[in-house]
């Protein structure tokens, strides 16, 4: 049971006309949108900032955004983000191998160097202590600009801010969510856990 239940998508008008969004990114209004509604302000002010943050300005693709996503999920353990992001990035176009194997991504064929110089930058950025270091820095300059960059850590700054809201809220998972993480990350363990 969630710590806050979300509330009915025409609560707030402005926050049901801004959340047809998702209708795009994962086939469905998040809960997690549903619960800031009791502070409209809060959910209107997410959702621009969510539309701001996937807009593709450089040769960050959406699937690798949301890839990106997935790893800052990860690693903080959010199983409700872990879905949704596994689910958008089906939805966004990464490769049918990319998604068997995002586990892998490390050493999989799949990924390219520069995808992984990205994903490495997301799992050292999500860990707390964080662990962005030389190495890292040295990886996404070989491949990527400061833009780039940019836009990567915003990825993984907002994934940062859902991945403590859920966790905290027990937010209930969608079905289609569930659906994409089964097929996706069910074989390494995935469970919907406390987002019943």
């Amino acid at each position: 049971m969630p710590l806050v239940n979300p509330l009915p998508p025409e609560h707030d008008s402005e926050t049901r006309k801004l959340a047809e969004f998702f209708n795009e990114t994962l086939g469905f209004c998040p809960n997690s949108i549903l619960t800031m509604q009791h502070r409209p302000a809060i959910s209107k002010a997410f959702i621009e900032l969510n539309k701001a943050v996937m807009e593709n300005q450089g040769r960050v693709t959406s699937a690798l955004k949301r890839m990106i996503a997935w790893v800052s999920s990860n690693a903080t353990g959010c199983r409700y983000c872990q879905a949704h992001a596994i689910r958008a990035a089906e939805r966004y176009g990464a490769e049918q191998e990319q998604l068997d194997h995002i586990w892998e991504y490390r050493t999989h064929p799949a990924f390219s160097v520069a995808e992984r110089a990205a994903l490495d930058f997301s799992l050292a950025a999500s860990q707390v202590p964080n662990q962005v270091d030389e190495h890292i820095k040295k990886e996404l300059y070989r491949h990527w600009n400061e833009g780039e960059i940019v836009e990567m850590l915003g990825v993984i700054s907002l994934f940062g801010y859902l991945n403590r809201w859920n966790d905290s809220m027990g937010t209930t998972i969608e079905s289609g969510a569930v659906e994409s993480a089964e097929q996706y990350l069910g074989k390494h363990g995935w469970e919907k856990g406390k987002h019943q």
